[in-house]
């Protein structure tokens, strides 16, 4: 399979991003697409934990992983319709000695599911005749070199070409965690680097095209990403949690922090709690909660905020991101068989989001060591959501055919293979 960090040997270079003189106001006070469908109801939910002892063995799933990822602590969640629901955490808040334990309803970094919020901003601007997928972000953002005819779609769907500047500037992000970042600098970062391929050609992450998504819609609405977020996909939807925190919010309070090993050395843990959100942006720097990421998650994989022509066109045309076919990415998501969402990192923190839209089986889990990198916590979502899946029904209830490409025995099997610096298991 690809992996999500994609590099490219760094090279100087800038650009100057001009903001539109004139926006028209007939655009920027549309209002967007139909409103978001409540997702309970669509599905549903039953209320209340699984019955038996499945709370149990996912207790054990999560602990399982909070060790094996050297974290301090993890939270996670599991949503079955027919079955029930199942919140819990992990561990401590930190390494600290009387750390206080993880909380299910504590904040945490949303890492790559931010680009969900991002990519559905966008769509909404097609939507609204703002923007169109295939217009070449050249037309829309000011000032840009070296872009050639890369579209806003291709941005969104991993085929622009662009180098993800994260794997590029991580041992920066690392030795100076605080430091702040302009778009102009990390976006410059990825322009300036070998490409992936040709437009259209390839996919390859990259958290540069997503920051490039953002600045065409401000360019085009002359609003601000928490601007838009706020109207177009928090407010519709209720979401108290979600933010993207200010450029000199380095430690938002209530938020689980981070930790990294960056030097191969186990014993040597970076401290990553106090950290610039610039660092992601809008590709990978808001904050989020369980219940507010299990919604965002589901509304996403159904494309409800969106027009049925839109929705559609989200999921018309996926490109692979391997070599097994069931591996494939959309605009603005992954999908592993039934399932759509994310897996990221951001710095010290993994975070994983699922969700089939068509039986509402949905996962969200985070760890607070990114030393074993996306793929591990990816494994450790499909481990909870396959076994989760097998939930006996409540009583009147059915259990869908939910048909996942992956076996409980399979995530368990990567889990053990992706860690590299777990902690000893606990005494007896």
């Amino acid at each position: 399979m690809a992996d999500r960090l994609g590099g490219g040997a760094r090279a100087g270079g800038g650009f100057v991003v001009l903001v539109a003189a004139l926006i028209s106001l007939v655009l920027v006070g549309c209002t967007f697409g139909p409103p978001p469908k409540d997702v309970d109801a669509r599905y549903d939910q039953v209320q209340g934990r699984f019955a038996g002892d499945l709370p149990d063995q996912l207790q054990g799933l999560l602990d399982a992983g909070v060790r094996l990822s050297g974290s301090s602590g993890g939270i996670a969640g599991v949503w079955v319709p027919w079955a029930g629901e199942w919140k819990s955490a992990s561990g401590t808040v930190s390494f600290d000695e009387g750390a206080a334990p993880v909380t299910p309803d504590m904040g945490f970094r949303a890492t790559t599911a931010t680009g969900l919020i991002t990519c559905t901003m966008l769509m909404k601007a097609v939507d609204d005749d703002i923007l169109a997928l295939d217009e070449p972000v050249a037309e829309v953002v000011s000032g840009l070199p070296n872009v050639g005819d890369i579209t806003l779609g291709q941005l969104c769907q991993g085929t622009s070409g662009l180098q993800d500047y994260y794997a590029d500037l991580k041992g920066n992000f690392l030795g100076n965690p605080e430091r702040r970042w302009s778009n102009v600098e990390l976006v410059s970062d990825a322009l300036a680097s070998s490409r992936t391929g040709e437009p259209g050609a390839r996919w390859s992450y990259s958290r540069a095209a997503i920051l490039l998504v953002a600045l065409a819609l401000q360019e085009s609405t002359g609003k601000s990403w928490s601007t838009l977020a706020d109207e177009w996909v928090f407010e519709p939807l209720e979401l108290e949690a979600t933010r993207l925190p200010g450029d000199d919010e380095l430690e938002p309070a209530g938020v689980l922090g981070g930790y990294a090993t960056p030097g191969g050395d186990c014993a040597v843990v970076t401290d990553l709690r106090s950290q610039s959100p610039t660092i992601g942006g809008a590709a990978s720097g808001a904050i989020t909660d369980l219940d507010d990421l299990r919604v965002m998650t589901q509304v996403f994989a159904q494309s409800s905020l969106l027009s049925d022509e839109s929705a559609a066109a989200q999921w018309a045309t996926t490109v692979s991101m391997g070599d097994v076919g069931w591996q494939q990415y959309a605009i603005g998501a992954e999908t592993y068989g039934p399932l759509r969402g994310t897996t990221g990192e951001q710095l010290g923190t993994l975070t994983a989001a699922y969700s089939d839209p068509e039986s509402g089986l949905t996962v969200v889990v985070t760890l607070n060591n990114a030393t074993s990198g996306p793929k591990f916590v990816r494994e450790l979502a499909f481990a909870l959501v396959s076994l989760a899946s097998k939930a006996a029904p409540a009583e009147g209830r059915t259990a869908p055919a939910v048909g996942l490409p992956f076996a409980l025995d399979q995530t368990k099997a990567h889990l053990n293979s992706y860690a590299k610096c777990p902690l000893p298991e606990p005494a007896g």
